[in-house]
């Protein structure tokens, strides 16, 4: 541990778990399903795809007269190249810009018009643009989603990508100047080999932005944002056949873009450990464990997501018992599993006690996860995992739109296993 003299300046701890086989869960039989609670997790769903290839899904409810427009691109920070990273996050702000046929930012004419839940996300994997609109004002929407997909670049400057590269460079700057805004790019360096799709953070790195002229953004949008790559998923207020005239419409006209492999299938499974320290300017030390797991729609992953719940999920879970109510030697933990495209991370996080020596929380995390592995959760505390793992998602759904919404659920199960309703199989 490093130790200073700065009374703010507190060490950070990061240590890095073994190969995601070490987590490996022993379960109690889980209980069914019943039938209420998969009812309400059900989205009744219909879809098409048009011959240039983008593929719409549609969910019809007629509570309200709006209608959710959500479209994921399938491309995210893993399609960029080394020494060319930030791009897909760049392309995020760039779309808020003028298109051919629109002069002006892209959210004007969605706020004369009374639109909500409006933004645009970035991740490893894809890039989704969202908003709810009423329905008198869906003709609109399609109209600025389509000109920005298929008639796009010819508005982007060397003024325009200039510009929103500074305030790429600047979200980074103020991302990794708060208190511990430097650690997951560390994880990430740690957890993946040199290559790996996966090694770098979403945002790119200040070189790398740097570098990128008009011509290396105009490619990498030509090569990945055509409609074949794309999921448009229209929820709401709408049927089957009026979302395919305006598909058509709209869409029909964009040609597709060339076909592109994904990157395979890669875990990055760890054989040894590896620890990390360092000191930043943060209220108290932070112990990160991660683990390597298998990818998104792997069965493991939502065991994993259930072992999750049981370990740090909640007031009642086994690390907030010892470490936060019991031994009083940490004021937060939190635990996550999640899967990605390529393979997913486990996550313990705790932030130790003022006083307490770092290594001992390390001790009691190692202790309470053994005992778990080895003994696997009570038949009580599998119960309450799987409730609070339907409940998170059937709260998200009662919306139609935003993240995490209907949409959202049928965009994701449709990009990553080609099926709208792969979310099904874990409300069984």
């Amino acid at each position: 541990m490093i130790q200073t003299r700065q009374p703010r300046l507190r060490a950070l701890v990061l240590a890095l778990g073994f190969a995601a086989a070490a987590l490996s869960p022993v379960y109690a039989s889980e209980p069914a399903a019943t039938a209420d609670s998969a009812v309400k997790a059900d989205i009744p769903f219909e879809q098409f795809t048009l011959p240039n290839g983008l593929r719409v899904v549609v969910h019809t409810d007629r509570k309200a007269p709006i209608v959710a427009v959500n479209i994921w691109y399938h491309v995210g920070s893993k399609n960029e190249l080394p020494g060319r990273t930030g791009f897909a996050h760049l392309f995020e702000h760039l779309m808020f810009q003028s298109s051919e046929n629109h002069e002006g930012e892209f959210f004007t004419p969605f706020e004369l018009v009374g639109a909500t839940n409006q933004n645009g996300t970035t991740n490893s994997d894809r890039t989704n643009y969202f908003q709810n609109v009423p329905t008198t004002a869906l003709d609109m929407a399609l109209w600025m989603e389509s000109d920005r997909m298929g008639h796009f670049l010819g508005a982007v400057s060397q003024e325009v990508l200039d510009e929103q590269r500074g305030v790429v460079q600047n979200e980074k700057r103020q991302g990794e100047n708060q208190p511990y805004g430097q650690v997951f790019e560390r994880l990430l360096k740690a957890s993946y080999p040199e290559g790996h799709p996966y090694r770098w953070p979403v945002i790119g790195s200040m070189s790398d932005l740097n570098a990128a002229s008009l011509e290396d953004v105009r490619r990498f949008f030509k090569s990945w944002y055509g409609p074949n790559n794309a999921v448009l998923v229209l929820a709401g207020d709408i049927d089957l056949e009026t979302a395919k005239e305006k598909a058509t419409r709209y869409f029909g006209d964009i040609p597709a873009g060339p076909t592109l492999a994904q990157p395979a299938v890669d875990p990055a499974p760890r054989n040894t450990s590896t620890r990390d320290e360092f000191t930043d300017r943060v209220p108290q030390t932070r112990i990160y464990r991660t683990w390597n797991i298998a990818e998104f729609g792997n069965a493991d992953v939502e065991r994993l997501q259930l072992l999750s719940q049981v370990l740090g999920g909640s007031r009642a879970s086994r690390l907030d018992k010892r470490l936060v109510h019991g031994d009083k030697i940490a004021d937060r933990v939190s635990t996550s599993a999640w899967g990605s495209q390529l393979g997913g991370m486990f996550y313990v996080q705790a932030d130790v006690k003022q006083g307490v020596d770092p290594a001992v929380v390390e001790k009691a995390i190692e202790e309470e996860m053994a005992r778990l592995l080895a003994d696997g959760p009570t038949q009580a505390e599998l119960e309450q995992a799987r409730t609070q793992f339907k409940a998170g998602f059937i709260r998200g759904i009662e919306r139609i739109g935003g993240f995490g919404g209907k949409a959202d659920a049928l965009a994701e199960c449709t990009v990553f296993m080609k099926d709208p309703g792969c979310f099904r199989e874990g409300m069984a």
